[in-house]
């Protein structure tokens, strides 16, 4: 089904390849999806599930279920309660009722509105003790009674257990089950499920390891040594022993393991001991994200919005051209290194002084949205946006009763005197409203009273460089500690209408699984700076020749020190800024080519395979599949953009040449139409390579490719 997008925006409608693997016959399948977010938001997995949802229930329908944790508010506010169309279903669920555990059904109301059942944790609390009795027979694993969240998984998993096993004893034979497991809090539900001999076919998705987030937020050079740890060590050191046992145990345990990169394929193999059988990169619903051909307009009406906070948070000290203003940003979990906001920061110094050394007329706002512990808005940041409303408000006086004048005097044939348009009162109202513009202080860094002001990273980091948003700087820096919120009374603007309105996301990652914030990026056609560390990184250099060409840049992360790939980032940034408003518009336009790469209309076929996998490995007299076919999911080579001047294939400079001016009559000579270039990338795809199966040695193929 082609994407309800412009063709002119579009290079890939129609070529994708079309999935040749044999279908699975899935009336005669009940497939179960289980996650501790289901209908719970705690961070990117959430967005798995809820943006995967509508095409598994394309392809489903009825006999796809969702399993997780029952929260009340999460349910009265995100789920239709209803019965379950299947009398099975309700027959196991009344198995668990009947013995004093709370189970809740209904459809959760997201797009494709899949049906999910929820298990009320509290309600069965009263098991924990024997259920980790049961554990430890199984499995010689013990679960601290501190470690609330770990007990709480080992809750779900048992009475996720017990509903497969009420289920399968009804079915019988048919149909056979699928179990997908995200993560390590849906690892007791594996675990048990297998020792328990339930006829069922088992998933297992690691979206991001435990000891490798532990291991890389304490500043472990950790890539380069994934063959040195003592991993039984460096988890016991960090008290989370039992958690990664729970992890591992599911990783071997399970019938198919799966993660979502290829780089997150290569620490799982160190960390947890078991090659990945399947890589099933994160998609998003492109229709959601895409504006048909309008999306040029929408980056213009958003970051007119931005524009006008700008105007509100640096009154006073407003001497900088807007037209010429660059908005950079980066968003995510509040983990300084993992994100990289401390060679982010380090980076923006060093822009900060390449753009007055070279006297460019161009300035760099750059908002951190990472949420942090605050008391509330600071009042200088409210007292901004107020003062700048009263302007507004002043000005839309004057300017009424002006043009009333102005209106009279002409309909009398006379042309007005100007001096006596506008009385005293007018010069009196617009020079309190300017005096009320001044300020002794500096524009504040955070727009939030912080609760840890003197050892917040961020803060600190940004003493260490200096950044103080002065007059000299052509940097500035804004530190926005909470989500955003179209509610919000200081920047009310919902996150997808902030993301549109920026020039250049910023996410330099060093421990990325996969990475939604530049994907994001991508499918609204907002270039970004990645890592050749994230999951998204990797997905783009296997799939596009010159990712910097169609504004996705990404940084050496991995065999470049951080010097080195400072200075990358560096320059990234600053041959950003010498790009033209023509230059801009055009990158922006190939950007947003390559949103069906993104489309879980393609990557879903991951999925697809490794439940066909998982099928054939429960049941191989039922489910024949060749263990020795490769994958015939095929990966897509982008070709350089045809209007790109040849260049190496490392070079920063991959986007149209540097302009000086902004005016469009000084690019006439660069060649370029959108509808005929994105007709070349329709001839010129090429798919010279295989997804899905980890290659035998990554490293070396990655350190190929960088040569």
């Amino acid at each position: 089904m082609p994407l309800s997008r412009s063709l002119s925006m579009t290079s890939l409608s129609g070529v994708l390849p079309a999935w040749d693997e044999a279908e699975l016959p899935v009336e005669d399948l009940l497939l179960f999806e289980v996650a501790w977010e289901v209908t719970n938001k705690v961070g990117g997995i959430y967005t798995v599930i809820q943006t995967k949802a509508k095409i598994t229930v394309d392809e489903w329908g009825e006999n796809y279920y969702m399993m997780g944790p029952y929260f009340e508010h999460n349910f009265k506010t995100q789920v239709e309660a209803c019965e379950p169309p299947n009398p099975v279903i309700r027959k196991a669920m009344d198995a668990l009722i009947h013995n004093g555990c709370q189970v809740h059904f209904g459809r959760w109301l997201i797009e494709g509105s899949p049906f999910v059942i929820l298990f009320d944790i509290g309600s069965a609390a009263w098991n924990l003790d024997r259920w980790k009795g049961d554990l430890w027979e199984t499995c010689r694993i013990g679960l601290p009674y501190h470690d609330r969240e770990a007990n709480d998984s080992l809750i779900l998993g048992s009475l996720i257990t017990w509903f497969f096993k009420e289920l399968t004893d009804q079915l019988g034979d048919k149909p056979n089950v699928i179990g997908h497991f995200h993560e390590w809090q849906a690892g007791p539900g594996v675990i048990l499920s297998r020792s328990r001999k339930i006829p069922m076919a088992t998933v297992f998705t690691t979206h991001a390891t435990l000891l490798g987030r532990y291991l890389c937020a304490g500043n472990a050079d950790f890539y380069n040594n994934l063959d040195k740890f003592n991993v039984d060590k460096e988890a016991g050191e960090r008290q989370i022993y039992h958690r990664y046992c729970l992890e591992r145990a599911a990783v071997h345990c399970a019938h198919v393991f799966t993660t979502v990169s290829q780089i997150t394929a290569v620490e799982a193999s160190h960390m947890l001991h078991r090659k990945p059988d399947v890589v099933t990169p994160n998609g998003l619903n492109v229709k959601k994200f895409s504006a048909m051909h309008e999306f040029q307009n929408l980056h213009s009406t958003s970051k007119a919005r931005i524009q006008e906070f700008v105007r509100g948070h640096f009154y006073g000290h407003l001497d900088f051209n807007l037209e010429k203003t660059l908005f950079f940003f980066i968003a995510g979990r509040y983990e300084f290194s993992n994100k990289g906001a401390d060679i982010f920061l380090e980076s923006l110094s060093r822009l900060n002084y390449l753009l007055r050394v070279h006297r460019n007329d161009m300035t760099v706002v750059v908002f951190f949205i990472m949420p942090a512990k605050t008391n509330n808005f600071n009042v200088e940041s409210l007292k901004g946006q107020a003062v700048r409303k009263q302007l507004w408000d002043t000005a839309h006086t004057v300017k009424e009763k002006f043009g009333k004048k102005l209106y009279d005097a002409l309909l009398k044939g006379q042309i007005p005197d100007m001096n006596s348009i506008l009385d005293r009162d007018d010069f009196t109202i617009m020079k309190r409203a300017i005096y009320a513009t001044q300020r002794h202080s500096l524009p504040p860094v955070t727009t939030h009273n912080m609760l840890d002001d003197s050892t917040d990273p961020i803060l600190s980091n940004v003493r260490r460089i200096g950044l103080f948003n002065s007059r000299n700087d052509r940097v500035k820096i804004i530190f926005h500690p909470e989500f955003l919120s179209s509610t919000s009374p200081l920047l009310p603007m919902d996150y997808e209408d902030f993301v549109r309105g920026c020039n250049l996301g910023v996410f330099p990652s060093y421990y990325e699984p996969w990475g939604y914030t530049p994907g994001e990026c991508t499918v609204m056609g907002i270039p970004s700076v990645t890592t050749n560390l994230s999951g998204f990184g990797c997905f783009m250099e296997e799939h596009v020749s010159d990712p910097a060409a169609y504004g996705v840049y990404i940084v050496d992360r991995r065999f470049c020190s951080p010097e080195e790939s400072c200075k990358q980032l560096t320059q990234f940034m600053f041959s950003f800024c010498q790009q033209s408003l023509r230059q801009r518009i055009i990158q922006r336009n190939r950007t947003e080519r390559l949103s069906d790469l993104l489309d879980w209309k393609y990557l879903g076929r991951f999925y697809i395979h490794a439940r066909h996998l998982a099928l054939n490995r429960a049941f191989p007299d039922k489910f024949k599949i060749d263990p020795m076919a490769p994958l015939k999911t095929e990966g897509f080579r982008y070709p350089r953009p045809y209007s790109v001047p040849p260049s190496p294939s490392a070079s920063i400079h991959s986007t149209p040449h540097h302009s000086d001016v902004e005016d469009d009559d000084d690019d006439d000579d660069e060649p370029y139409n959108e509808d005929e270039e994105a007709e070349r990338d329709r001839l010129n795809i090429k798919a010279p390579f295989v997804l899905g199966i980890v290659p035998e040695d990554k490293k070396k193929q990655t350190e190929i490719n960088h040569e």
